[in-house]
């Protein structure tokens, strides 16, 4: 079991898939919400979660003031525990929903159909994702991007960063903590453009 760190559903309890994902631990959700505050990011936030697990990301800001959220999963066990997270956290901010939808579908699947904009996004896949997938998945994301929306991939330290240059990103900070390594980017400016 993990919770809610802090917000309007501070310490509401979440599930954690039985197996086949790595949930991000409370230590580094905590430095990472605490740096997306900082920059004014969540507020109003409209969030993608791809390889959401158990929800855990989005939902956290949700419960600090994002508008509203998606949640991807393509595994059906842990898409339903993302959607009973999803429900537990809208029952404690009072809502029949709270803007949380949760989507039984790959990345590259969801991705395709996107609508988007979205201002906030994390990308939190297995660690042993390949390169080629995760950058195939920040191009096609690209397009759904607000002008400053922070993308936030998350992979193992021996990773190598992400190829923002090629999905029209920049990188904007990196972080590492323990074993995982926070990498932050934000579509480059249109004078910066190719």
């Amino acid at each position: 079991m993990t919770r809610i760190i802090a917000g309007r559903a501070g310490s509401v309890t979440l599930e954690v898939p039985e197996a086949g994902t790595r949930p991000t631990s409370d230590r580094v959700r905590e430095s990472l919400f605490g740096a997306l505050e900082s920059v004014d990011a969540l507020r109003g936030a409209t969030v993608l979660d791809l390889y959401a697990g158990s929800g855990a990301l989005a939902l956290e800001a949700m419960s600090r003031g994002a508008a509203s959220a998606d949640l991807v999963e393509k595994s059906p066990k842990a898409a339903a525990v993302a959607e009973r997270n999803a429900g537990r956290v809208a029952k404690s901010l009072g809502a029949v929903d709270a803007g949380v939808r949760v989507h039984r579908a790959s990345s590259e699947l969801f991705l395709r159909a996107v609508r988007g904009p979205y201002s906030l996004v994390f990308i939190d896949p297995p660690y042993d994702l390949p390169e080629p997938d995760l950058t195939a998945d920040l191009v096609a994301l690209g397009p759904s991007l607000r002008a400053h929306a922070i993308v936030v991939v998350e992979r193992a330290r021996r990773s190598p960063a992400p190829d923002w240059e090629v999905a029209g990103l920049h990188a904007l900070r990196d972080r590492r903590y323990g074993d995982t390594t926070l990498w932050w980017g934000q579509p480059r400016p249109a004078s910066q453009s190719r």
